[in-house]
């Protein structure tokens, strides 16, 4: 089978990524509106400087902010800033980092090396990490100095408080910088109903990339440093690695919708909720099983491979090739429960035929 069902997509039929969703209204607007006249170029515009400082509000911290254009970019500018080229940089097996940034971070950092911890559901395993970091001291190792860790994870689940406490002390103990790629941080924020900056200051956050994109934006992620120190040279790195944007404004304006009146939580909230929906519904499917918890916006589920066959000729598309050719259901802040229930139709007529064939 296929990484991805092979079809002609209809519209409604598109669970394979939170990408696929176009931008939010409130994004959509204040980009518009930062179309309207000239504004200075490179940042320098009236727009990147307010958004930064509302993302310090939000965060409740006096973090450097900066914005590039994809998540790739955040990740592996944001991790080649903590470490240097002999350096190694910890994070779960199934981490981005690791699976789907084409050697990004390897890259840009010059070679530092990317060590794989145990995990479970896609959280980390802290005592794979500490046996990483502790396994070897000589020179000929590759000496361990950050911690990535995914919030919302690849597995669609939610560290708690207290699991990011207990990574946060164990990185400072062992002296790594932290780094948290947050492509669906809104949605752990969601889930958690906590403060951003609860989730920041538990897991003693140095650098957290911050998903844009994936909760409504057209375009862009932002990168916040939390040690200012770590952010004395990274506009040069953004600069030099093509992720300066000469029109900043169409990056950072439409923030500004997102994060007016709490959108960015709004949308975050219908996404976990029709994933919630669609999790209900699949348990309810003879023959389909839940392999993760469904704690934010992402549903995985192990069908027979009849029924994948079958939902690809009626045009449903999403991925399996994550989390051991499982089904990933992504739901985005567009979802509609129709669409959900749509598909949990299809399911149940697909598992109803293969099983009387």
């Amino acid at each position: 089978m296929n990484s991805v069902t092979e079809v002609t997509v209809t519209p409604g039929c598109q669970f394979a990524s939170d990408n696929t969703a176009g931008a939010c209204p409130e994004a959509l607007n204040a980009f518009i509106e930062a179309n309207a006249g000239s504004q200075a170029s490179y940042g320098n515009d009236r727009y990147t400087a307010v958004v930064a400082d509302r993302l310090r509000e939000l965060f409740a911290a006096d973090c450097e902010v900066f914005f590039v254009f994809n998540g790739t970019a955040a990740n592996s500018l944001a991790v080649s800033t903590c470490c240097q080229p002999y350096h190694s940089v910890i994070c779960a097996d199934v981490a981005h980092l690791e699976t789907d940034e084409c050697g990004g971070p390897e890259f840009f950092s010059g070679g530092a090396k990317l060590l794989l911890a145990e995990s479970s559901h896609g959280k980390l395993d802290v005592a794979s990490v500490e046996e990483l970091v502790t396994r070897r001291t000589d020179i000929h190792y590759p000496k361990p100095h950050v911690l990535s860790v995914t919030q919302s994870t690849e597995m669609g689940t939610v560290y708690s408080l207290a699991e990011l406490a207990e990574l946060g002390e164990v990185a400072k103990r062992l002296g790594l910088r932290v780094h948290m790629d947050g492509a669906r941080f809104a949605n752990a924020v969601a889930s958690l109903g906590v403060a951003p900056s609860e989730i920041v200051r538990a897991a003693q956050v140095d650098v957290l990339c911050l998903g844009g994109a994936k909760i409504g934006l057209p375009v862009g992620e932002a990168v916040l440093f939390f040690d200012r120190r770590l952010a004395a040279d990274f506009a040069y790195r953004c600069k030099q690695a093509g992720q300066l944007a000469s029109k900043m404004r169409f990056l950072t304006a439409p923030w500004l919708g997102l994060l007016a009146e709490s959108a960015w939580l709004k949308h975050a909230r219908h996404g976990n909720a029709i994933a919630a929906r669609l999790a209900a519904g699949l348990q309810a499917i003879p023959g389909v099983t839940l392999l993760h918890p469904t704690d934010a916006n992402a549903v995985f589920a192990s069908l027979p491979d009849e029924v994948h066959r079958r939902l690809a000729e009626r045009g449903w598309r999403y991925y399996t090739f994550i989390g051991l050719g499982s089904a990933r259901f992504m739901c985005s802040w567009a979802t509609t429960p129709a669409e959900v229930d749509a598909l949990l139709h299809d399911i149940r007529q697909a598992t109803d035929d293969n099983s009387t064939s």
